[in-house]
């Protein structure tokens, strides 16, 4: 139980007398905050509201995993998220935790996430008198000559009280006698111990023994006590006493030296002779316990040697009592004080704690990002335990020191997950002792992805050559592309889209696969139909926000030899006779034959040869020009009916063919002649033209006629129903005279193909109409074929512009 004068005098229990104390730690300034509480407080026992001392919210507290990390491997406190009060967890005994230390202060780091903040607590733990002092015997036995002068001194037996302050010890008490009094004497630790004083002579023939009683007392309230039955011999007298040369002896000794090292050696003298007069040295009974196990003492020479190991940490200065005695009947002893003094080495590497980690940390982090908290301890003193963190070089981290011997490791540059995923951090602690000692530990950091990388590819357009009748679905395009983020964030989504307002291209020509970018095609590709397609190739990843990525595709079709050469003179619907005067020369030119081809390149080279003819050494065929012409002059012998049949070759591979026939009529007019005649042609043909051509005017006048009433009948009904009166003017002006023709079209020749025809266009009601041509368009394969006409010689293509208005199976020769 607590006293009530020490309730009464000390500072409320739980109580922060502490400051908050403003260190750059982490996100934002931390504090340290202080308590005290007494000793031995039961378990559950509130010592403050942290939460509140701290100025956080108490709302956030579990959220934030409010958490205590204690220095010692108990946890003595804990917090209680939902008051925010911090309460006793473990039995608290300050003579267990600090000893015979004036303070006993319990640090502790409270530690608090989402920021990670770090904040420091101190808990001084007061004494209370729960310890009695003790003495190292139960009995205490003194041999004191009679000879002995009043005034002389001998010590006792000290006490130990575990408690420090007013609870330690603080006196000692003498039973009443008549020959000794107590003299209680302070060391240089203010540690109290007694002597015995001689005041009186003893009588060895009166008394032989003296009984007395030593009461040892501490300061509490009320005190605690011991006591030490002290029996004394009383010997017959020894004339002299040892001395020592000095009574108080000085040494220093490193702590790390080794058993037998010699410490200092004392120095007694007897001025008796013989055996009175040679001198035992031993420990005194001064010694605090545990001295002997670390000095050893030689009986003989008073030489003071190492016997244990010394610990700088543990005690820095030893107070050694050595007394001597002789070897008289009645020995008698003299005392000298012996300080020690351990010298510190750097014998303690420092040592590492990771007290927090953040990890894995996004690489698109700012800096000064916190990964990690680390605490240091050396247990060494002055420039031995001053220990300094350090992580290597060219790595994007950095240690800065928040609190005494804590450090923060943060970001000092970007990262890059693409570059580095991970990291292991070699943290190394140095202390500044010589020579130096460290401490490694491993903190490893991972780099968690961000979608920050846009899908890459190693061109930004592609140019395919797919040749024309490909099978579709084979594939004619794999596209590489990659991403370098992480696989969520890299999986590629593959689409395709046309190039400016051209639509339809995509869902009817080509197609992609989604998932690996292989462009195929739907239909086979015809290089006549369209020899190029822009396509534009979409590609997207999977991370948030989306990141895309565009790459123009442009597929040439290239051309085969799929197309036979056509003929476009003679005319292949209709009969072809061509008229050659008797007699003509050598080299006269008969007529041509011109055709084309709708490939391309060297597939639309064409070469012509004479494949049959009833007399082959009459007639010659150019090669290029397809002109049919004389290999020798006509004579009377030949037939006046020549078929020729040429044949039209392409320069493909391979190479297709056609043939074109044609009729040479052998006449014996002029060409002047031969010229009339065939612009006269055949009268009855002529009359027999002209009547069908009537009659189909005739026709077509009456049909619309007929639509022309029926059309005006149904609005002059229209009409009646919405006025609901009769229109009465005269019948004859209910009908009008159709107006002159709205539409007329060209008249079409029989050579040329249909998509070469002119067409043109009236604008309706009109008296003066402006001629609307529609040419054909020069994308179109067949539009060469104007080209091939106009390639020939002048006469020949006036002669294929006329065959638009002649009758079939008329052509004009040259």
């Amino acid at each position: 139980m607590v006293p009530a004068g020490w309730r009464s005098g000390l500072v409320s229990i739980g109580r922060v007398v502490g400051v908050f104390l403003l260190l750059g730690v982490l996100h934002k300034a931390s504090a340290v905050i202080r308590y005290e509480i007494l000793e031995e407080r039961e378990k559950g026992f509130a010592v403050g509201n942290v939460v509140a001392d701290l100025g956080l919210d108490l709302g956030s507290l579990s959220a934030r995993r409010l958490r205590v990390v204690p220095r010692a491997s108990r946890k003595f406190f804990e917090v209680n998220w939902e008051t925010g009060e911090m309460f006793v967890n473990d039995r608290l005994d300050r003579e267990e935790l600090c000893g015979t230390l004036p303070s006993c202060t319990v640090t502790l780091e409270l530690i608090v996430e989402r920021p990670l903040e770090l904040f420091r607590a101190e808990v001084v733990i007061q004494d209370i008198n729960d310890n009695n002092p003790s003495f190292p015997a139960r009995e205490m036995k003194l041999e004191i000559s009679e000879a002995v002068a009043p005034g002389t001194r001998f010590p006792l037996e000290s006490a130990h009280d575990p408690d420090v302050g007013s609870n330690s010890l603080q006196t000692y008490e003498l039973s009443r006698n008549e020959y000794f009094a107590l003299r209680v004497q302070t060391r240089e630790d203010n540690t109290k111990y007694a002597e015995l004083v001689l005041e009186r002579a003893l009588d060895w023939e009166r008394e032989p023994s003296v009984q007395l009683v030593l009461t040892a007392l501490d300061g509490g309230t009320p005190a605690r006590s011991a006591s030490l039955p002290i029996r004394i011999t009383v010997l017959d007298a020894n004339d002299n006493a040892p001395a020592f040369n000095q009574s108080l002896y000085r040494a220093r000794v490193p702590e790390d030296a080794p058993p037998g090292t010699r410490v200092v050696q004392v120095r007694a003298t007897d001025l008796d002779e013989g055996p009175n007069g040679e001198i035992i040295y031993s420990f005194g009974s001064h010694n605090r316990p545990g001295v002997q196990d670390l000095f050893a003492l030689d009986l003989v020479t008073g030489m003071l040697t190492i016997k244990g190991q010394l610990d700088f940490e543990d005690t820095k200065l030893h107070e050694i009592y050595i007394q001597a005695k002789d070897k008289g009947a009645n020995p008698e002893g003299a005392h000298c004080k012996v300080l020690v003094e351990v010298v510190d080495v750097n014998d303690n590497a420092p040592e590492i704690t990771v007290t927090s980690v953040y990890s894995p940390v996004p690489e698109d982090a700012p800096l000064g990002t916190v990964i990690a908290l680390l605490s240091v301890t050396d247990l060494d003193a002055g420039e031995n335990g001053l220990v300094t963190c350090e992580v290597p070089p060219g790595l994007p981290f950095s240690l800065t020191s928040s609190l005494q011997n804590y450090f923060t490791l943060k970001t000092s540059a970007a990262l890059d997950r693409e570059t580095m995923p991970e990291y292991n951090l070699s943290i190394t602690a140095r202390d500044a002792g010589a020579p130096s000692l460290s401490a490694l530990t491993t903190v490893r950091v991972q780099v968690l992805d961000i979608n920050d990388n846009p899908p890459q590819s190693s061109q930004s357009y592609y140019d395919v050559y797919v040749e024309e009748n490909n099978l579709p679905g084979v594939p004619i395009l794999n596209l590489s592309v990659w991403d370098p983020d992480a696989p969520q964030n890299a999986h590629l989504s593959f689409f395709l889209l046309e190039q400016g307002a051209e639509t339809g291209l995509v869902g009817r020509y080509f197609t992609i696969n989604r998932d690996s970018g292989v462009v195929s095609s739907l239909v086979p590709l015809d290089y006549e139909d369209r020899r190029e397609f822009k396509l534009t190739a979409h590609i997207s990843d999977g991370g948030t926000p989306i990141l895309t990525t565009n790459i123009s595709v442009n597929i040439f079709v290239t051309d085969c030899n799929d197309n036979a050469p056509q003929i476009l003179c003679p005319w292949p619907g209709g009969s072809s006779v061509v008229m050659l005067p008797r007699g003509s020369a050598v080299g006269h030119i008969v007529t041509r034959v011109v055709g084309w081809d709708a490939d391309a390149g060297h597939n639309a080279w064409l070469s012509y040869s004479l494949l049959g003819a009833p007399n082959q050494s009459l007639f010659a065929v150019g090669l290029h020009t397809g002109q049919v012409s004389t290999a020798r002059p006509v004579q009377d012998t030949d037939s006046p009916r020549q078929t020729l049949t040429v044949l039209i070759t392409d320069n493909g591979e391979p190479s297709l063919s056609t043939t074109a026939t044609l009729t040479v009529s052998i006449t014996e007019e002029s060409p002047e002649a031969q010229a009339e005649f065939s612009s006269g042609s055949d009268p009855r043909e002529q009359n027999k033209n002209l009547t069908f051509y009537l009659l189909l005017a005739l026709i077509l006048v009456s049909v619309g006629f007929a639509v022309t009433v029926v059309g005006v009948i149904i609005f002059k009904v229209y009409k009646w129903k919405q006025s609901r009166a009769l229109y009465r003017g005269p019948v004859s002006s209910l009908y009008r005279t159709p107006g002159p023709s709205v539409h007329a079209d060209a008249v079409r020749g029989g050579l040329m193909p249909p998509h070469l025809y002119h067409q043109v266009y009236l604008t309706t009601d009109s008296r003066r109409s402006d001629p609307l041509m529609k040419k054909p368009s020069t994308s179109s394969p067949l539009a060469s074929c104007q080209n091939t006409l106009r390639s020939c010689d002048p006469v020949f293509y006036r002669q294929v512009l006329g065959a638009e208005s002649a009758p079939p199976g008329q052509v004009g020769t040259n």
